[in-house]
C-alpha cells in the first residue's frame, strides 16, 4: 500500500516528539507533520492534505476538539485520532466522529490499531449517516460503529453491542433508546431482550409456537406481540432470507 501522511498536533514537545518517534516506525506512515498548536495545525492542514490528524485535546489557543471542528471545511478533511491524557472528553470526540481516541502515555500496539482502523475506513468509506457510540475498553475508549453491529442485548440500563464475533460491547444506553435512534437504519426489536440488524438476519423462522430469528451462529427469540413489527421489517430489509 502506498504510505499515508500524517499530522501530529501535541503543545508538550515531548509527548509531540514520542508519537512521532513511535509512527515512524510504522512503515505505514509516509510523511508526518508536526505542529505545536491547533492554530500551526490548521494553517499547515490548510495548505498540506493528510490521511490522519493525531491531535492532542488541550492545546492553548485553538484546542483539540476545537481544531477537528473546523476541519470539515478542508477540501479534503483528514480522519482524526485524539491523543491526550484526558479520558474524560471521549463523548466530546465521539460528537466529532473521530475515528479513534487513545490515551497517553500511547502503546506501540495501540497505535498501529488506530492506523489499522483509519487505513480500514479509508478503503471501505464511511456509511453517509452512520452513528459511532464510545465504548471503554480497560484504559482505552474505542469507537464502534453502528453499521458493525448486527445485534444488542439489553443489559438494564445498559446495551451490549454484538458484531461478529467476540462477547460484545457494553455502553450505558437503554435498548428502547437504541430502538429509537436506529430504527431508520434497519434495526427492529424482536423481543424485549433483543434488538437486530435486518440485514444481518440469516434465518427467520416465524411460523412455530417458539419464533425465532438466527444472526451468525446467534439463535433469538422472537416476542408473538412482536411478529408483526419482526415480519414488516424483515420484508423491508431483506432479512431473513
Amino acid at each position: 500500500m502506498t504510505p499515508i501522511d500524517v499530522l501530529v498536533a501535541d503543545d508538550e514537545r515531548p509527548a509531540l516528539d514520542e508519537l512521532v518517534h513511535l509512527l515512524r516506525a510504522d512503515d505505514r506512515i509516509g510523511d508526518i507533520l508536526t505542529a505545536s498548536s491547533g492554530a500551526d495545525a490548521l494553517r499547515l492542514l490548510s495548505v498540506r492534505a493528510v490521511a490522519v490528524a493525531f491531535l492532542d485535546i488541550h492545546m492553548p489557543g485553538l484546542t483539540g476538539l476545537e481544531l477537528a471542528r473546523s476541519l470539515g471545511a478542508l477540501a479534503e478533511p483528514p480522519a482524526v485520532v485524539f491523543v491526550t491524557a484526558d479520558d474524560a472528553r471521549a463523548v466530546d470526540a465521539f460528537d466529532l466522529r473521530a475515528a479513534d481516541y487513545l490515551l497517553k502515555p500511547v502503546r506501540v500496539e495501540r497505535l498501529r490499531r488506530a492506523v489499522d482502523r483509519v487505513i480500514e475506513l479509508g478503503a471501505e468509506g464511511a456509511v453517509e449517516g452512520d452513528e459511532v457510540l464510545p465504548v471503554t475498553v480497560g484504559a482505552t475508549v474505542r469507537f464502534v460503529r453502528r453499521s458493525d453491529v448486527r445485534w444488542v442485548q439489553a443489559q438494564g440500563d445498559y446495551s451490549r453491542l454484538h458484531g461478529d464475533d467476540g462477547p460484545g460491547h457494553l455502553v450505558r444506553i437503554p435498548i428502547s433508546e437504541l430502538e429509537q435512534r436506529w430504527a431508520d437504519a434497519g434495526f427492529v426489536r424482536v423481543h424485549r431482550s433483543y434488538l437486530v440488524s435486518t440485514a444481518a438476519v440469516g434465518e427467520a423462522r416465524l411460523g412455530g409456537a417458539e419464533p425465532t430469528v438466527s444472526v451468525g451462529d446467534v439463535e433469538l427469540p422472537v416476542s408473538r406481540r412482536l411478529l408483526p413489527v419482526v415480519r414488516d421489517a424483515l420484508v423491508r430489509g431483506g432479512g431473513g432470507r
